[in-house]
């Protein structure tokens, strides 16, 4: 029996979420309160299946999404998530379908850009996907910090309060936004977002812990960081050993990040904080006594991206110098194949086909890795990845490319 790929119905649904289930290595059987809980948040327009007969075997599904890029602006995306073959139907070429059917159509509305965050590194390179964002968490150890231990509130004049999740859903979208603006790799955030984080909404499958919000209050009184956090329950021989689990810290000034963190590292009985996945350059290290009480639990990579349109990708992002490049793009799907002149400024960007002989040559995925500043064209010409079709031309990328600060994504999707 011939194997089908096909948008997904809502009476489908059952058997998609069983799928994708078995795909995640996740035990059988699907709660009514887990169909409800996914159903809510689907566009089935935008959700596919593959198919033995009646069976489904294989699930992919996308929405919209919003990215930032390096200056601020932000451009349509397309998020891909939940993408899963059964082991018993690898390697027949249902993700190949999948992928190409979301992307050509994505194309087709105008998005510029795909996105997703990759659960396992080999799969997306194949697709014309590739790294954008990395994240680093650390795991602060209190005592060390030497931040004193008679804080009473932020030196600035700033205060930081409690606040209600009802609160949260209300200040958060507003100070998310304005976020966004200053931190290239952040994703939009739609009113789903803010019920899960404030338990509002709750994953039927996973137990909920409600957790502590606070923000960052200026002088003034205007909200300019928030920080949500769980703690543990750990006592060692009559001492708390307890550790701050930060699931959230977006803040739009220095002097936000700041208090939060020095708040966090003074909460009576926490001994630890795990910051949760941050941006690779943090400030946060230093901002300690002691920058060492900050170690590294984890760091990996994390938002992958797609260019699906070359000129308004280059032309959406911003360039510290003037300069000018040529680029072959390779892309074996066709979305983003080409040569195009890119130039570009502190004024703005051109970028447009040519038939001008190419300065450097790559795949798409190389363009990926390189579009939010983070990765340097000299160090992938080194691994055989980009090729210099003119002497200079990489040192050229590298100045116009790179960003001063390194992309991040907070948010799983």
């Amino acid at each position: 029996m011939s194997l089908e790929v096909r948008t997904v119905g809502e009476e489908e649904f059952t058997d998609w979420m069983e799928a994708m289930a078995t795909g995640f290595t996740r035990p059988p059987g699907i709660t009514k309160e887990e169909l409800d809980f996914r159903r809510s948040g689907t566009d089935f327009a935008r959700t596919q299946g593959g198919f033995d007969g009646e069976r489904c075997i294989a699930t992919f599904r996308s929405f919209a999404q919003e990215l930032t890029v390096v200056g601020g602006a932000r451009v349509p995306a397309d998020a891909v998530s939940q993408v899963t073959v059964s082991p018993t139907h690898r390697r027949r070429g249902l993700l190949s379908r999948m992928m190409a059917q979301d992307l050509t159509a994505a194309r087709e509305r105008g998005e510029v850009v795909a996105t997703l965050i990759a659960a396992e590194y080999p799969i997306y390179g194949r697709y014309g996907f590739g790294p954008a964002t990395s994240f680093t968490e650390w795991t602060i150890d209190v005592a060390r910090a030497r931040l004193g231990s008679r804080y009473s509130g932020p030196e600035c004049g700033g205060r930081v309060d409690f606040v209600s999740p009802a609160e949260v859903r209300t200040l958060g979208p507003a100070l998310h936004d304005r976020f966004r603006a200053r931190q290239h790799g952040a994703v939009s955030r739609g009113e789903r977002w803010w019920q899960q984080a404030t338990g509002e909404v709750q994953w039927p499958a996973m137990a909920w812990q409600e957790p502590f919000h606070a923000v960052y209050r200026s002088a003034d009184g205007e909200v300019e960081g928030l920080v949500t956090y769980t703690t543990d329950d750990r006592w060692e021989r009559k001492q708390p050993e307890q550790t701050a689990h930060v699931s959230q810290l977006i803040a739009v000034t220095p002097e936000a990040e700041r208090a939060l963190w020095h708040f966090l590292c003074s909460i009576d009985w926490v001994w630890h904080v795990k910051t949760g996945q941050r941006a690779p350059d943090d400030t946060l290290p230093l901002l300690l006594g002691d920058p060492r009480a900050a170690s590294i639990a984890e760091h990996a990579d994390y938002l992958w991206i797609r260019p699906l349109d070359v000129p308004k990708l280059l032309e959406a992002r911003t360039y510290g110098v003037p300069g000018s490049l040529v680029l072959e793009v390779r892309d074996a799907a066709g979305y983003a194949a080409g040569r195009y002149h890119l130039d570009a400024g502190p004024e703005g960007a051109t970028c447009t086909r040519t038939q001008r002989s190419a300065d450097l040559t790559l795949d798409v995925r190389e363009l990926a890795s390189l579009y939010l500043g983070d990765e340097s064209a000299t160090r992938l010409a080194a691994l055989g990845r980009v090729q210099e079709d003119r002497a200079g031309a990489l040192a050229t990328a590298d100045a116009l490319l790179r960003a001063a600060r390194r992309p991040w994504c907070p948010d799983m999707f």
